[in-house]
């Protein structure tokens, strides 16, 4: 009897090779490489640290402890739940959000350097959505997306390639193949995994990518529903919106070409939104480049924080395997083996390399089975809640809280659509001298209302310049901590504080009406 290589009777050989095609084609539009999530968890972690060092640091004080704009028993007042929820309320003392801080920033590095990754990135996630929750006031689109970008990191394999724990893993297998804790296994890399890398392909990853393909297709929906931007106008309004223009901004605000060329630009990029999932290769890659060269733009003219980042982070997953192997071509060695080769130089001649191993804790295939059909089934549902909430947004099913999604237009993802600002706006803190005379707080000099302040003096920070567009019509009693904040930190001798919010209209060739002077609080010092 000899064997006979010929298929099976009632199989077709050529079944095989479509499944194989299907996978490809699945894989290559819905999957992610290994190398794409390792640049997306060491982006992940550099973004977080850039918002704590240049944001959340240097407003400690002002938003995050009970001697500034929102001491806890605010925020219990007006978000009870955010109150009851987030670690960063149980103390209203500065050295207790500067624990906080530290500790997140020591696992945003542990993120990025892939070292526990699962969790670090728990961690992060945790501490993040904390920190949010303690001053809802100064939050925008990308500090949700963010946030978001974390939750669904959980469930994918963030640490397999350009980590600590990847080249712990292959030294551990190393020596259960070679005996040798210096060289790797056959035909592994040092990263722990083969050396082809294939694409990772699951409900986390479809999940993701459908996340941000439905950020940006529902914008250009937006934008399509907006008389500004179809109008050709939205861009070059927004130009003159002082609270928000920085660096470059200014510079562009009187080229009106080019500024109804960009807003034509944008429009079409959201559109092409979905060809990040429909595509693949070098067309894919292009659409990538484009998203990613608007945001920088956002980034070189506009005041958003690390908005435009975030969503650099996640562009980083649509990058086919063609542009990681170019990289990793280019790279004379990454950055974990330089640190590990000075290691190396520096110990004694003949002295061991010892690493400290964690006993593997050896989990029940059943178990394990239970509880990837248990994240994938959360998946499916964070999936049908993100579509069906931004179906909701453009108004193609009824939401069934509008006042919820009224109160997260600040924090949603709708990038100034579909009625991006008409405003430049202001706060004037015009307070009455024991003296007699009167001056305004936040400039230094004497209060007027017949112009809107400078914003780099009234919004000094991102944060402040957050806070107050939040804050522009709330009610009276909100303000209190503000007015005690500034009593609290003046020199000069208050009888009557009064509390301005100064907003004047513009349009796409700069201010179009006089600014109006809205009475917000008056109090004594």
């Amino acid at each position: 009897m000899t064997d006979d290589p010929s298929p099976a009777p009632g199989r077709d050989s050529s079944s095989s090779g479509d499944s194989s095609s299907v996978r490809s084609v699945i894989g290559s539009r819905l999957g992610i490489d290994p190398r794409a999530l390792a640049a997306f968890r060491i982006a992940l972690g550099i973004v977080i640290l850039l918002d704590l060092l240049l944001l959340r640091v240097p407003g400690t004080v002002p938003f995050y402890t009970d001697a500034g704009v929102l001491p806890r028993s605010a925020l219990a007042e007006v978000y009870p739940a955010f109150a009851s929820a987030s670690i960063h309320a149980l103390s209203g003392s500065m050295w207790v959000q500067a624990v906080l801080f530290a500790v997140a920033g020591l696992f945003a590095v542990s993120l990025s350097l892939g070292y526990r990754t699962r969790l670090a990135t728990f961690v992060s996630f945790v501490l993040l959505a904390s920190l949010q929750a303690r001053n809802p006031y100064v939050l925008n689109g990308g500090d949700t997306i963010l946030t978001s970008f974390l939750f669904l990191g959980l469930f994918l394999p963030l640490g397999t390639r350009w980590s600590i724990d990847a080249r712990r893993t292959a030294r551990r297998r190393s020596r259960e193949v070679t005996g040798d804790p210096e060289r790797a296994g056959p035909g592994e890399t040092e990263d722990g995994v083969t050396g082809d890398a294939a694409q990772v392909v699951s409900v986390a990853t479809v999940t993701i990518l459908a996340h941000i393909v439905l950020i940006y297709a529902t914008n250009a929906v937006f934008k399509f529903q907006s008389e500004a931007w179809m109008n050709g106008i939205a861009v070059r309004r927004t130009m003159h919106l002082e609270q928000f223009v920085v660096l470059l901004g200014p510079s562009l605000s009187d080229l009106s070409t080019v500024l109804t060329a960009v807003n034509w630009l944008w429009i079409a990029t959201l559109s092409a939104a979905p060809l990040l999932v429909l595509c693949s290769g070098k067309l894919r890659s292009a659409v990538v480049v484009a998203f990613v060269c608007t945001h920088l733009g956002m980034a070189a003219t506009m005041r958003l924080g690390v908005f435009p980042f975030v969503l650099i982070t996640g562009l980083l997953l649509f990058l086919p395997p063609e542009i990681w192997e170019s990289i990793e071509r280019s790279r004379a060695r990454d950055a974990l083996e330089r640190i590990e080769t000075s290691i190396r130089a520096s110990r004694p001649r003949g002295s061991p390399l010892k690493s400290r191993s964690i006993p593997a804790i050896t989990v029940p295939s059943a178990t394990r089975r239970i509880g990837g059909l248990c994240a994938s089934g959360l998946l499916v549902v964070v999936l049908l809640t993100l579509v069906f909430w931004q179906t909701a947004q453009v108004g193609l099913v009824d939401s069934p809280a509008p006042e919820l999604e009224e109160d997260m237009g600040d924090v949603g993802w709708t990038f100034f659509a579909p009625n991006p600002p008409d405003a430049s706006s202001g706060y004037v803190a015009e307070a009455k001298l024991e003296s007699g005379k009167t001056i305004d707080l936040t400039h230094g000099g004497e209060a007027t209302l017949d112009r809107p302040p400078n914003p780099a003096e009234t919004f000094p920070t991102t944060l402040w310049k957050r806070y107050g567009t939040d804050m522009s019509h709330a009610d009276e009693s909100q303000y209190e901590p503000v007015l005690e904040y500034l009593c609290d930190r003046s020199d000069h001798e208050i009888e009557v504080l009064t509390i301005y919010y100064l907003e004047q209209p513009v349009g796409p060739d700069g201010p179009v009406d006089d600014p109006e002077a809205l009475e917000r609080i008056t109090g004594t010092c």
